[in-house]
């Protein structure tokens, strides 16, 4: 059984959100000891970070809450 995957057109690859993972986790051998899932995380987070920033959850620091 084999899967057909289509082209996308135009607008079509707009649809997908995506996260982003720092690429300094992967090539720094500081964070070679992380698992993928760890990375992973790690991006999730960043993630949320804009919404608490939207939200004004910050310290007296200014340092962003998750």
């Amino acid at each position: 059984m084999s899967i057909q995957f289509d082209y996308y057109y135009g607008m079509q690859s707009e649809q997908f959100t995506f996260y982003r993972v720092p690429k300094v986790l992967f090539t720094n051998p500081q964070f070679k000891g992380l698992s993928s899932d760890a990375k992973l995380l790690y991006g999730l987070m960043l993630d949320r970070m804009s919404l608490s920033v939207k939200n004004g959850w910050v310290d007296e620091h200014n340092r962003v809450y998750i």
